[in-house]
């Protein structure tokens, strides 16, 4: 018997991912590969549903606020995604999408990587909704102007995070 809170749960903008479990380690996959980190340093596969009626197109960023750095460390960050695709394969780059410089000096996805011994790391993946079709940003833009810009324009996201930890 469905309850008043499923049927609010139902209607609720979502995040969710085959490959990223919430709150659990996060694939090999989805590690860097250099600065000693081995991993396949791929994007994962997110899949996102209920946005909002006034959706005009979507932002994926990845972020670890754990890092030892000024406003933590972006690790992805994609806008433009247009409104009518609700998911993304591992690995895919959107068509039509425009990826922006990370914490690495380079677009596209950068895999976990924490420093040695620094604990466990939340690498948050959240999709936002948006109220534009399009961002005007270059893709050389700051990731923390990006996000700035993400969420004044935001209206619904969904965060899966992902840990990891380099012992």
């Amino acid at each position: 018997m469905s309850s008043a809170l499923d049927k609010v749960e139902e209607n609720v903008f979502k995040l969710t991912s085959t490959e990223i479990k919430n709150n659990e380690q996060l694939p090999n996959a989805q590690v860097y590969k250099g600065y000693g980190c081995n991993g396949g340093n791929v994007s994962p596969q997110l899949a996102w549903m209920n946005p909002p009626k006034n959706t005009k197109s979507y932002a994926i960023i990845c972020h670890d606020p754990d890092a030892p750095k000024e406003n933590g460390w972006y690790h992805w960050l994609v806008i433009n995604i247009p409104k009518d695709i609700t998911s993304i394969s591992q690995g895919e780059k959107i068509k039509g999408a425009t990826e922006t410089i990370t914490d690495f000096k380079t677009t596209g996805y950068g895999g976990a990587c924490p420093p040695q011994g620094h604990g466990v790391h939340h690498y948050n993946f959240t999709i936002y909704a948006l109220n534009v079709e399009k961002l005007d940003i270059k893709e050389t833009t700051s990731p923390k102007e990006v996000e700035s810009t993400v969420i004044a324009h935001s209206i619904a996201k969904s965060t899966i995070c992902g840990l990891f930890e380099r012992k």
